[in-house]
């Protein structure tokens, strides 16, 4: 796997380009993708910060997840992961404009336990919705805990940096 931090700075650098900004609303990984962004000096310039929002009362309470689409699909859905990215993005919009944020979201099982026969342990959905995109993504690790959620952050990073250099993944 490439070097979180190597993967950090490219996308700091295209956030720059592109005069965006991030923000993350983070569940399994528990802030991982915050972290590796913040590691790299000068990450201020585009990182806005994130919510991690690992009980459903807080992707309810602080992203605006519906608790009827939580009820029906489960935290660990394409439906919920979509809902978590479109409410980080709006999270700011009295401080910056929504055309200007982009937002990762990562929801998922990291095991070892959590798993069921249609939600198997390792099944983490990403979600980027950005102004002029928005696409979920579903994958399955087979990782441990932490192998899974390094997984996970690695994967949100290299999304959105597909994105930045224009060449977003329209499923994975």
């Amino acid at each position: 796997m490439e070097d979180h931090y190597a993967l950090a700075t490219q996308v700091g650098e295209a956030l720059r380009r592109r005069r965006l900004k991030l923000i993350t609303a983070e569940s399994c990984t528990g802030g991982l993708i915050g972290d590796w962004i913040t590691d790299v000096p000068g990450s201020s310039d585009y990182y806005l910060g994130g919510v991690v929002a690992y009980s459903y009362a807080a992707k309810i309470s602080l992203l605006g997840v519906p608790p009827g689409l939580l009820a029906q699909f489960g935290a660990v859905s394409e439906e919920a992961v979509r809902e978590m990215a479109r409410g980080a993005q709006r999270l700011l919009t009295g401080e910056y404009p929504i055309s200007e944020v982009v937002a990762l979201a990562v929801s998922g099982i990291a095991g070892p336990g959590g798993g069921m026969p249609d939600k198997p342990v390792g099944l983490v959905w990403i979600a980027l919705c950005a102004p002029d995109f928005e696409q979920a993504y579903r994958f399955i690790w087979s990782g441990n805990r932490l192998e899974n959620k390094a997984q996970s952050a690695h994967e949100a990073l290299r999304l959105l940096l597909e994105y930045l250099e224009g060449t977003p993944r329209e499923k994975a």
